[in-house]
Parts: structure tokens; sequence; C-alpha cells
């Protein structure tokens, strides 16, 4: 075996280590094993293609795997690199990830190598610089459009975000852990109802603490809390809420318990993934007597069809990319599209926001609101992605509490 193959080999047997010890030997808390198999095997088998692949193909061709191995490795190892960076420190597989670091420059090296030694210099000089110019051109299309959005979800299904925090006000509140019904202990506060209603702010932090001051200013109980794997939640993280629907009902279920709650006046507000997650639990559970979802837009290519005109041609392989890979790297499939879960939540109240300058396919909300049913509301703000309080904060909390005022407390509960 020559020293670039040994080389090669030898960075991918590190990559390696880590996937097995992060899926099957030390997985996320509250997961198992059996819960990555499919996704564990399946990026093995990947890594092994890889390896048998590099030792058959042109110099050329193994400068490209070497690069793209190089450039995954670098996202595998955020996770690591982020918790080290923490107030807790790295701990469990990171130790693993850590290496994984190195590994990947190791091979953005080889790879550099590899295309300086197998470039051709036999033919005209204009001819030469033309052809390179044009595999430059393709070569950054390419990883723009599908190869980076296909590695980027390894960190999204790894590496979890945000954390529930935020003031309060003077108002009590409570610590507390809701399970859900796969067995994910999920962190909240909750602040007691005093009207006989609550609303779900999902996720609990950033604007979901606006809602919930001004909710519980005006005597609504309020449930903050996020999904799984993420403010230090147990569970595998997924950025685009793939799977989060027990989240949400651990909350609902959590708040018909409460017996200062009317089960028949509980709603939710959500941002983001969390309007998204929303959507899709109130599609199927009736529980949720009324919904506010703000910038909701694109899970997976289920959504990205729906675009309109050349924007949806330039999204969709950037959509497809990254559906693919989340898959690949959660072991679930994509949920269905919102499109087609919203008229499901009629005759609920559904109150829809969307902003001026928002981001992630936000202008969806629109498409969203032709599907759903009566009753429904459709509020276009002037602001950025879910940034509707911060830009007029008196105007969004008299519309947002008018909304639930009508849907949950207005005549007697069904």
């Amino acid at each position: 075996m020559d020293v670039g193959r040994a080389t090669f080999v030898g960075a991918v047997a590190v990559l390696a280590v880590h996937v097995v010890d992060d899926s099957f030997v030390q997985p996320e808390p509250g997961t198992s094993a059996a819960d990555h198999w499919v996704a564990g095997l399946a990026t093995l088998g990947l890594l092994g293609l890889a390896v048998w692949g590099y030792g058959v193909v042109r110099p050329g061709a193994r400068a490209v795997i070497a690069l793209l191995l190089g450039l995954f490795a670098l996202v595998v190892s955020g996770e690591a690199w982020q918790a080290a960076r923490s107030d807790a420190g790295a701990s469990g597989d990171d130790w693993t990830g850590l290496l994984v670091l190195p590994a990947g420059i190791v091979l953005i090296g080889l790879a550099a190598v590899l295309l300086w030694r197998s470039r051709r210099t036999d033919d005209r000089r204009l001819r030469r610089y033309v052809r390179r110019a044009g595999i430059t051109v393709a070569a950054v299309l390419l990883l723009g459009y599908v190869v980076l959005p296909f590695l980027l979800t390894y960190g999204y299904t790894h590496v979890g975000t945000g954390e529930v925090a935020g003031d309060l006000g003077d108002h009590e509140h409570t610590e507390v852990t809701l399970t859900t019904s796969d067995g994910i202990d999920l962190n909240g506060t909750y602040v007691p109802s005093r009207n006989g209603a609550a609303v779900i702010a999902f996720p609990g932090r950033g604007p979901g603490h606006d809602a919930a001051r001004f909710l519980a200013d005006a005597g609504y109980g309020v449930l903050l809390y996020d999904r799984r794997g993420a403010s230090g939640n147990e569970g595998d993280p997924n950025a685009l809420g793939w799977g989060g629907v027990p989240d949400v009902e651990a909350g609902v279920a959590f708040l018909r318990d409460r017996p200062e709650v009317d089960p028949d006046r509980i709603g939710g507000i959500g941002f983001s993934v969390g309007g998204e997650l929303l959507l899709e639990t109130a599609a199927g559970n009736e529980d949720l007597r009324a919904v506010v979802s703000e910038g909701a837009g694109i899970r997976s290519t289920r959504e990205a069809v729906a675009l309109p005109g050349m924007e949806k041609w330039l999204e969709l392989p950037v959509w497809t990319s990254t559906t693919l890979g989340t898959a690949l790297f959660s072991g679930h499939l994509p949920p269905e599209g919102l499109q087609d879960l919203v008229p499901s939540i009629a005759p609920r109240p559904l109150l829809l926001i969307y902003a001026a300058r928002g981001q992630g396919g936000e202008r969806l909300t629109e498409e969203y609101f032709a599907a759903a049913g009566q009753p429904k509301q459709l509020w276009k703000t002037d602001s950025s992605h879910t940034a509707g309080y911060d830009s007029d904060p008196d105007g969004y909390a008299r519309r947002v509490l008018a909304f639930f005022d009508d849907a949950l407390l207005a005549g007697p509960s069904q």
C-alpha cells in the first residue's frame, strides 16, 4: 500500500471509529444503539465504499473522494469541538470526535497534493486554462447546490442548539420534566394558568420567551420547552424537526393533566421549526384547540416542490440533497408536507405569521394559508424571520392575545 493510500485509510479509520462510538457505544442520552442501526450502518457503508473506490479510481477522482471526506470530517468534528468550548467541556463520544478534525485536515491536504500532481500539462496553455476554469465553475456549483447541503445534514442530526433561558418577570413558574411517548425527557418551565387556558410556547427561547411574558401577563398558563436534542434535552437532534411530534404532544398531555387548565382551552404558539411542528401536531391531535405559527417554511422536498417558478428549480437541488442527507443520518423518512397537513387543523382556529424578510422558504406560509380551512388568519409582518414581536411588541401582543382570547376564552369550552 502506497503512502497516499495508507494516509487516506488511516484518516477514514479515525472517522469510522467516531461513527461507531457516537452511534453504538455512547449514543445520545435517552437513546440506545438500537435507535441508530440504520443511520450508523449506512454511514459506515459510505465510508467503506469510499475506501474501496479510492483504491480503483484515477488520481483526480481520488482527490475528489479525499476532499469530500475531508469536508465531511470537518462537519462531524463540529459537535465535539462545540462541546469542548462549552462550560461543561468534552465528554463521552466527544473525545473520539476531537480526533476527527485533524483527520479531516489530513484528507483535505491529501486531496490538494493529488490534484496538483495529477494536473495535465501536456496540452496548449489556453485550452488548459479554459478546461480548468470550466471544471472549477462546475465544481463550485456542485459543491454549493449538492455536496455541502448533504454534508451539513450530519450536523443537523447530531449537533444540538439553543438554550431555554430568559426573563419571565415576576411570574410564578416551576421547572418541569416532560416525558414523550417514546421515553425522551424534556426540560421545561411552566407558568400556572389564572384564566383556565394555557399555551405551549415552542421552542421556549428567544421569541418564545417574549410570547410567554405577554401571555402570562394576560392570565394564560404558559409551558416553555424545546424539542429533543436541543437545549440540553435528551434524544437525537434534528434541526429540521423531523420526528418531533411526540415532543409537542408531551406538552399537550402535561397541560391536560393540570388541574387549573380546562383541557378544551389548550393552544400553542411556535416559531420557525417550532411553528412547523405545531402545525404538524395540530393536524393529528385535536387537543390543540388553537395554533399560532410564525416563520414556518421548508422541511424537505415535500414543501420545496410548492415554491413558485424558477425559485423552485434553484432550490430543489439543495433540498433534495438536504432531504437525502437528513434521512440517511437520522434514520427517518421526511414528514408529510405542511401544505398537505394544514387542512386537517380546521375547524380549529389558525393564525399564520410570516416576515417580509423571511428565510428558509417562509414565503410558503401563503401557500399553507391557502390550503388551510376556516377559521384562519394570515399576517405579514414588516420584520425578519421570527422577529415579529421585536418589530412591534405592543401590536404583536395585541394581535396574538386577541386571537387566543377569541379561540380559547370566548364562550363555553367545547
